[in-house]
């Protein structure tokens, strides 16, 4: 139905499934490479680990890591969600012309989640529903939202009145860590939650290994891939009203490339890409990775640009380390 690749049952294609010890290992050396290119870092640049540079790399990466989160939820399911980014700008874009229309903050709020909501049920009733798959759905998703953003605003930003409590979704603090931080940590935490404590994260698993198995077992899987794909536009809700508010505007550029980062610390953290394993520990690893490298490019005064050749360069390695590891004997690596 949403499945990325050919038929129920599909071995599995990632290290994670591979590596002898499974997860943990992964996540391991996962964490000790990034650990070696912290440490790195810290000899390129001498201003790097000071306290306000490394919160610095936490609030920039946490919009990034609230969408990951529900991505690691879609890609076990074996789904795709190319929608975010430009999901992400049509959620800053209406969020600042709200407030410059008067609307409350305690409005302007529950409004935009419910947009986010709206995004992913869409997007969710035509994957399961209609059976298109998710990545004609997204992609078609992404060029609607992506127009509608810029017919919005006419390809200008929409400025956000610098005395607005909205703002502190963006800038504020909580006991000295960032509020887009904190709601990141609370996504993180949820995302984890639903994957690893409860049941319907044991559907979302056993939908991204063998569909029909799930099906058969009473389960409505339609139901639950609907809900995955909500998941993911509340995710991208919240992340466009902390973008916006970090950056007190609304612009239809906003996200632009957001889905090739989200969908990159998804695949670096483990996750399969063809379903049924998924680690959100793992994403949250990939993301500060690509966040710290990132913010070495900026403090090395590096063109930014390199950040987008190095985040492809990324996903193409993970993708190829993933089918060669699990295609070892079995010739798949070759077809």
């Amino acid at each position: 139905m949403n499945r990325m690749n050919s038929g129920p049952g599909k071995q599995d294609t990632t290290a994670v499934g591979t590596l002898k010890g499974g997860p943990l290992a992964y996540q391991t050396t996962l964490f000790l490479v990034f650990l070696a290119v912290f440490i790195l870092a810290a000899f390129l640049v001498p201003n790097f680990i000071t306290p306000e540079n490394l919160l610095n790399v936490l609030r920039q990466a946490a919009p990034t890591m609230i969408v990951a989160a529900a991505m690691t939820l879609v890609i076990t399911l074996a789904g795709i969600d190319l929608s975010v980014g430009s999901g992400l700008a049509v959620v800053a874009v209406l969020s600042a012309m709200a407030l410059a229309a008067g609307w409350p903050v305690w409005l302007v709020l529950p409004a935009m989640a419910i947009l986010g909501v709206l995004i992913g049920a869409i997007n969710g009733y035509f994957i399961s529903y209609q059976g298109i798959p998710a990545f004609i759905v997204t992609l078609a998703a992404l060029s609607i939202l992506r127009g509608l953003a810029l017919l919005l605003t006419q390809g200008y930003s929409i400025p956000i009145d610098p005395e607005s409590p909205f703002l502190a979704l963006g800038r504020g603090w909580v006991l000295g860590i960032p509020v887009p931080v904190v709601i990141a940590a609370i996504a993180v935490l949820a995302a984890h939650g639903i994957l690893e404590w409860t049941r319907f994260g044991v559907y979302i698993k056993g939908i991204g290994s063998n569909m029909e198995a799930v099906r058969r077992s009473g389960v409505n899987v339609r139901q639950v891939i609907l809900l995955v794909y909500v998941l993911s536009g509340l995710a991208v809700a919240v992340s466009g009203m902390v973008t916006a508010a970090r950056l007190a505007s609304g612009s239809s550029y906003t996200g632009v490339g957001f889905e090739l980062q989200a969908i990159a610390a998804v695949i670096i953290g483990g996750t399969s890409l063809f379903g049924g394993k998924g680690s959100v520990v793992g994403t949250i690893l990939g993301a500060l990775f690509l966040a710290t490298i990132g913010n070495v490019l900026i403090l090395k005064g590096i063109s930014p640009f390199y950040e987008q050749i190095i985040g492809g360069t990324v996903i193409l390695l993970a993708i190829w380390l993933n089918r060669r590891l699990s295609g070892a004997g079995s010739g798949r690596g070759r077809d």
